[in-house]
């Protein structure tokens, strides 16, 4: 009878933690349908026309008034969102961490971030001003829910199944991007159909990503649960903006490994996310394809990257994290290479590479957010994951320097790109120093059997 009990209550406990895994998935459906339609696609391009509508004859506009050109606008704005992420960031997790109670914090940071965007739907005629503030509010703020979102992963998932489960968190995020960016295509370039300038199409689909944003985030806010911790790491006080992030970095210092890993990660996802953001540059101005097939090509990426996802984290089970990423560094390394010897005015090509990136894109990210997840400290899960999140968002500088730079120097895109096969080796090589089973001890986790 006692035994019954204890596989009862053990299967009562399997079914709760599915539930909420199931759950927090869709908080990656929710927020990812705003990178891929919102920051991808279509608010750059869309913001610069506003700003170009409302300069003078110069060609700059005078936010607060300061002489910006309106060709910079959108790039200025981002990074002042990034600016304010990292400045709230820490502040917001070591809070989160203090009391337990990341659900509320979660769902502020996500309602502002849809308000904001859905507001976009307002950005007509010259109202750049309105755009940049936007634009700032809601990707500081969805900077702020993924450091929340992801800080859930340690205690949703036992260690031999956070693999499985952050792979499939990405996948969920790929294919709501992919499924909202087709109807939204559909609506752009058939928008004369349906009776709408192109501007409302626009605006019409900036707005449907906050939407979508708001009514999916209902799902985890009702699955996901909060959790006192126990761990004294996690009574510690929190301290404003900069003050709260140095002591975050004061903390991580004293996990040594964790740190090393922070820093293998922040080298190589430099290069992905460079050639995530410079892909479109290349295939525009090296190789002469056009806008529609440069769009197709992102629409490839999302929907091959919640197979890759999904494929990494079933490799992963058999050879562990650390070498599937390691084996991805090779292949993005490879598809470089290959984009290097592209043959101009070849969309075909394009298509295979854009193939390649999809396939390990989803993976190697959602890996390298799951092994880091267990060199975190219990009961620093959130104040952590600010400081990955920032390597994720904040410091991706370096990768579109050194292609600015290359071709400034060189004169050439084919360089340019093949310049970033730096960041994968030196990535690689990092990341193969780290002892990663010791640094999970180190961090006061238990090791999986596989890792």
């Amino acid at each position: 009878m006692g035994t019954d009990t204890v596989r009862v209550g053990a299967a009562d406990e399997a079914a709760d933690r599915r539930r909420e895994q199931r759950g927090w998935y869709f908080y990656d459906w929710a927020c990812s349908v705003y990178s891929t339609s919102v920051l991808t696609v279509f608010l750059g391009p869309y913001l610069t026309s506003v700003a170009k509508n409302a300069a003078d004859a110069d060609g700059y506009v005078h936010p607060l008034g300061i002489p910006v050109r309106a060709g910079s606008f959108f790039a200025y704005s981002v990074s002042l969102s990034v600016i304010v992420a990292v400045l709230v960031m820490p502040l917001v997790g070591a809070a989160a961490d203090r009391s337990g109670r990341k659900k509320p914090l979660l769902a502020a940071a996500a309602y502002t971030g849809a308000a904001a965007t859905t507001g976009m739907f307002f950005l007509g005629g010259e109202r750049y001003l309105l755009g940049g503030v936007l634009l700032v509010v809601a990707n500081a703020a969805q900077s702020v829910g993924t450091m929340l979102y992801n800080s859930y992963l340690p205690q949703i998932a036992p260690p031999e199944e956070r693999d499985a489960v952050s792979s499939r968190g990405w996948a969920f995020g790929y294919a709501a991007g992919a499924l909202v960016l087709v109807a939204n295509l559909v609506l752009y370039m058939g928008h004369d159909s349906f009776d709408l300038s192109e501007s409302a199409a626009v605006r019409i689909c900036l707005a449907s990503a906050g939407l979508w944003w708001g009514a999916f985030t209902l799902i985890p806010l009702r699955r996901l649960r909060d959790r006192r911790s126990t761990s004294p790491a996690a009574e510690e006080s929190t301290a404003p903006g900069f003050r709260q992030l140095a002591a975050t970095v004061r903390d991580m210092r004293r996990h040594p490994l964790t740190l090393a890993f922070l820093l293998a990660y922040l080298i190589y996802n430099d290069g992905i996310q460079t050639v995530i953001s410079q892909a479109s540059v290349y295939g525009s101005e090296e190789l002469g394809l056009g806008q529609s097939t440069l769009i197709a090509a992102v629409l490839l990426v999302q929907v091959l990257a919640v197979a890759g996802a999904l494929a990494l984290g079933r490799l992963a089970r058999t050879y562990g994290a650390k070498r599937t990423i390691l084996g991805s560094l090779v292949a993005w390394a490879v598809i470089l290479g290959a984009g290097y010897f592209l043959p101009a005015g070849a969309p075909g090509w394009f298509f295979v590479l854009a193939s390649g990136i999809g396939l390990v894109l989803g993976g190697s990210q959602a890996l390298s957010r799951s092994l880091f997840s267990h060199l975190v400290p219990p009961g620093k899960e959130a104040e952590y994951f600010s400081a990955y999140e920032m390597s994720d968002r904040g410091m991706s500088w370096l990768g579109p320097l050194l292609f600015g730079i290359t071709y400034q120097v060189t004169g050439s895109y084919r360089d340019a790109i093949i310049s970033l096969v730096a960041f994968f080796v030196i990535g690689f090589a990092l990341l193969a120093r780290v002892p990663v089973r010791r640094a999970i001890g180190d961090a006061g986790n238990p090791v999986p059997e596989r890792i």
